[in-house]
């Protein structure tokens, strides 16, 4: 897999309900640099904004392990804790801050978008 495309964290209320957290992070990497083994589900999820992305998850366990989305088509998008890794890299980008819980702080540096 190739270096991500963008590391982020988004507050939307869709990653919200989607993670069951107060929000969703991940890495988003180049399409052709994922390879998908093994087998998976689908869940097709409507964004704040109207999206379609469809998130695959295992079907043994649950954890969604990638999703797609529409208007990115050359990218496939990780759940940073799919990784497990303590040491990947933080995030560069926070979305939808304006559904942001009021006691979560971003990192310094971090580009925002409301």
């Amino acid at each position: 897999m190739a270096d991500p495309i963008r590391i982020s964290v988004c507050h939307c209320l869709a990653c919200q309900r989607r993670t069951g957290n107060v929000f969703g992070a991940q890495a988003r990497f180049p399409a052709e640099s994922v390879t998908v083994t093994g087998a998976s589900k689908e869940f097709v999820r409507v964004g704040d904004e109207g999206t379609r992305s469809t998130f695959r998850f295992c079907p043994q366990c649950g954890s969604t392990v990638y999703w797609t989305s529409e208007g990115l088509e050359g990218s496939v998008a990780v759940p940073v804790g799919a990784f497990a890794d303590p040491r990947f890299p933080g995030p560069k980008v926070s979305v939808y801050e304006e559904r942001m819980h009021g006691w979560v702080s971003m990192p310094a540096g971090i580009e925002h978008i409301a």
